[in-house]
């Protein structure tokens, strides 16, 4: 399986071959500016909640792909309204088994609204089956003890927002991976605006010490999960 930053809280998972684009957020970033939209072609789009910073590039993206959008069912009938009608909707706690895995949507503590400030549902993040591994993404969220139940999951990597102000910080974070018992992290949501940046070596030595391997990939770099 491979893992592609696209900087933000935008990632692409590779999964045999099929393509799947989360929270695309890309032409909005300063940092991503190298970053060729219309060269994304994914089967799927993933969004976690319908802020801007997560569905800035959706439409774009879906119209040159094709994609099916997975996404709470309150955002699937907003798209509709826009056009998009290749959605799959799901709601919290729900799963449902796809051509390259299964999908369960999980519980996430932030807001949502749709950008022309429609009702966005409830935020959510994202567990995915594919592979013989588990791979969690948080969305944009607070740490919660609802976490706490994705410890008998046996997580094999957790993506998680390390950013502060809007999401969580990188103290939260690390108490998150004790939530899930998960030690591999990728670090999201953090730098593009000034009141989201980290200082990145703070970062590496904080989760180092407590004994959690976290990557922060550059935009547009890949690895193996």
């Amino acid at each position: 399986m491979k893992f592609t930053f696209y900087g933000h809280s935008t990632f692409e998972l590779e999964i045999d071959g099929t393509k799947l684009l989360f929270d695309p957020f890309i032409t909005p970033n300063e940092l991503a500016k190298h970053i060729d939209v219309n060269s994304l072609k994914p089967d799927y789009i993933l969004l976690s909640h319908g802020h801007g910073d997560h569905v800035a590039d959706l439409f774009a993206i879906q119209k040159n792909s094709g994609a099916k959008v997975i996404c709470i069912a309150d955002i699937s009938h907003w798209l509709g309204k826009q056009g998009i009608s290749n959605t799959h909707p799901m709601n919290i706690g729900g799963g449902y088994d796809f051509d390259f895995g299964r999908v369960k949507m999980v519980y996430a503590l932030h807001s949502s609204s749709m950008p022309d400030g429609s009702y966005g549902g409830n935020p959510a993040g994202f567990v995915i089956y594919a592979q013989g591994k588990k791979i969690y993404f948080a969305g944009d969220t607070a740490l919660t003890y609802d976490m706490k139940l994705l410890a008998d999951e046996k997580l094999d990597w957790a993506i998680l927002p390390i950013g502060d102000n809007y999401t969580m910080g990188i103290d939260d974070a690390i108490k998150t991976t004790d939530f899930i018992a998960c030690k591999k992290v990728i670090g999201v949501h953090y730098d593009t605006f000034p009141v989201i940046k980290i200082d990145q070596a703070e970062a590496r030595s904080k989760f180092g010490k407590a004994g959690i391997d976290l990557h922060l990939p550059a935009i547009g770099e890949s690895m193996e999960l």
